[in-house]
């Protein structure tokens, strides 16, 4: 809510988070919609005994404060009046100025749990948002969002009773395996089956029969397209690169609803996040002998998509879409933020609205739990580019979303400012950088001009000066890395054909050091582990 000083009344206007009654003939019944608007949206003052002049100003009247305070205490308790009572006392205050007493009430944004505060008995009818136009009459879609919110448990940790193990993408399931090996290499839920994993991560829960079923959670990290859209009608998610300002072409896009691959969500960040984090600079960092290139940047970025899918909607209209280009990142999510954006931005609460799974990113090492994504966010970018975040709710047509931009401003990655967000450095040599490497092999759809997620990779063969490269070491081991690193996606075969060994061979080169592969068989990499 925002601060208010009453002694420079006339200095201020009538705003989003502030409202002025004149209240001449008693308690105005227009003082409920705004309550409930404030209440819905990011709180707000409202100031019985003041009125607006044409020019905007807010000047006091002459009105019985005292009875005022009086009529507002008996009906904010009434629930034929209004559904719920979120002031204190001290929020309701009579504050003289220019020798005239007006009511001044503080209106904090309500909790989720109380959520839509609404004017008589009928939410359909009484529950109001508030815009910069003020007051207005909240859509079916906003409130049902409220009432989903409003449960403890979050809405993705519902058991779907009408579904089965069978709407699950094995590939999927498989890829995030590999990740949770990769981050948990001595975990004991390594050793269960798919079944008794995919229960302790949350993705499966026990239903009414006594059998195990999706949870909503587990169908959008692992499910089909064509299954998820069961549950969730609208669900749709978009990448777009370099989108043409006020057209629809783009040099690279990826949607669930294409049909070459699974569509779920787990699938989509990884394949969004790779391309998201193509170009940037990786510093020259090392931990112990081994190149560290997951940079701050990459983690930010890594965190913002996941912040993007907790916090998501996908119960409601319009889809989850990132936008990449030249000048940053746009990452936009269907539903509000379920804590005020300024405690958001301040870090240190959690409330997702997608609370499974987070979890089963976090399992991975994707999403913060301790409430300081956003926060880490902003303060990272800041510190790299120089250019501030942003973060909006818009309520368009009826759809709430939030919208988070990344943007560069024009400016280069500030290499030595992210070399200091490094907390994990042994060896850091004189700061160098190079642009990452584009390493993917993507095919293009002849049909389209849209690339597609899931084809068939071409033979991930080194170039000719790479190979040679890789020959001249002599260690064995050191000469495996090396080909990972700089190739993280050449396959097996291209490997065993290189080295003149045996797939049996390789897997054993593989395993003793700690080369692991990550994501879905087609377009995951190899990713070399860091010791311990």
């Amino acid at each position: 809510m925002a601060e208010f000083d009453l002694s420079k009344l006339g200095e201020y206007r009538e705003h989003n988070q502030l409202e002025a009654k004149k209240a001449k003939g008693g308690f105005p019944g227009s003082f409920w919609e705004t309550y409930s608007a404030f209440a819905n949206t990011d709180g707000g003052i409202i100031l019985l005994g003041v009125r607006e002049e044409k020019d905007g100003r807010l000047v006091p009247e002459d009105v019985d404060a005292e009875k005022l305070e009086k009529d507002f205490w008996n009906m904010v308790n009434n629930r034929q009046k209004i559904s719920a009572n979120i002031v204190t006392r001290n929020m309701v205050k009579i504050e003289p100025i220019d020798g005239k007493n007006i009511l001044v009430v503080r209106v904090p944004r309500a909790e989720r749990a109380a959520r839509p505060v609404y004017v008589g008995t009928d939410p359909k009818s009484g529950t109001y948002r508030r815009n910069h136009e003020g007051d207005y009459h909240c859509s079916l879609d906003e409130m049902s969002l409220m009432f989903r919110d409003a449960a403890y448990v979050t809405q993705d940790a519902k058991v779907l009773d009408k579904m089965d193990m069978t709407v699950f993408c094995k590939d999927t399931v498989k890829g995030y395996r590999n990740f949770f090996r990769s981050t948990h290499t001595n975990h004991l839920w390594n050793n269960e089956d798919d079944e008794m994993f995919l229960r302790k991560i949350g993705a499966i829960g026990i239903g009414e029969d006594g059998k195990y079923h999706p949870t909503a959670a587990g169908l959008l990290m692992f499910g089909y397209e064509y299954e998820i859209t069961r549950e969730f009608p609208n669900y749709f998610l978009d990448y777009q690169e370099n989108r043409s300002l006020g057209a629809t072409r783009w040099t690279d896009r990826i949607v669930s609803t294409s049909g070459d691959w699974s569509g779920n969500v787990f699938d989509f960040v990884i394949e969004a996040l790779r391309r998201m984090q193509q170009g940037l600079k990786v510093p020259f960092v090392l931990k112990g002998n081994l190149r560290v290139d997951d940079t701050p940047i990459h983690k930010l970025l890594r965190e913002a998509i996941t912040n993007a899918c907790v916090h998501a909607d996908f119960y409601g209209r319009q889809g989850l879409v990132i936008q990449k280009s030249e000048d940053g990142y746009c990452l936009s999510n269907p539903g509000t933020v379920r804590i005020s954006i300024s405690d958001a931005i301040e870090g240190g609460i959690s409330d997702p609205r997608n609370g499974i799974m987070l979890k089963i990113f976090s399992l991975i090492e994707f999403g913060e739990r301790a409430g300081s994504g956003l926060s880490g966010i902003c303060k990272g970018w800041e510190k790299v580019y120089h250019t501030p975040v942003t973060i909006e709710e818009t309520h368009k047509d009826g759809v709430d979303r939030t919208v988070l931009t990344l943007s560069t401003g024009g400016n280069e990655q500030d290499v030595k400012a992210m070399l200091e967000l490094y907390s994990y450095l042994i060896d850091t040599p004189e700061p160098q950088s190079e642009s990452q490497n584009d390493q993917e092999t993507t095919q293009t759809n002849p049909k389209s001009d849209q690339k597609t997620v899931n084809e068939p990779q071409k033979e991930a063969n080194g170039t000719q000066n790479e190979v040679q490269e890789v020959q001249k070491s002599q260690d064995v081991p050191q000469k495996l890395l090396e080909a990972v690193r700089m190739n993280p996606k050449i396959t097996k075969a291209a490997l065993s054909e290189l080295f003149g060994v045996s797939s049996s061979t390789l897997k054993r080169w593989m395993k003793a050091n700690d080369i692991v592969w990550v994501g879905h068989s087609k377009t995951g990499q190899w990713k070399i582990l860091l010791p311990k």
